[in-house]
């Protein structure tokens, strides 16, 4: 999967991100929320190049957006692509993901989900 991730930077806002997440993050799954937390606690770090945020803002902008390679209105499959983008996104950020931001990115999951099984991020993490 070739993702050009400026093509989605202008669909980015703070509002829209949170938005989207209000409405479908139980649609979405935790894993995938989760993984939208850890690119937007990274991109609020001031130590992360211009470069490296415009991939996060890019790959959140393609979250955010409902017409994508596979709508997100689609029942089941229609956030596996988001995934998926997401998913090369965080490759390209990893170095920049601390232990402060994974626990304010569960934090926050746990604020909308309830306890969260470590276990149940181990697929993103074991790629931090």
């Amino acid at each position: 999967m070739n993702f050009d991730f400026e093509k989605y930077s202008t669909k980015y806002t703070d509002k829209k991100l949170f938005e989207k997440l209000k409405k479908f993050s139980l649609k979405a799954g935790k894993k995938l929320v989760y993984v939208v937390l850890l690119l937007y606690y990274t991109l609020q770090k001031d130590n992360v190049p211009k470069k490296v945020k415009a991939v996060i803002i890019g790959a959140l902008g393609y979250f955010i957006s409902p017409f994508d390679v596979i709508t997100d209105f689609l029942p089941i499959i229609g956030y596996t692509d988001d995934f998926g983008a997401l998913m090369m996104a965080l490759a390209v950020v990893a170095i920049y993901i601390d232990k402060e931001t994974k626990s304010r990115a569960k934090s926050r999951l746990e604020s909308w989900f309830g306890e969260v099984d470590e276990s149940e991020l181990e697929e993103v993490n074991s790629k931090l």
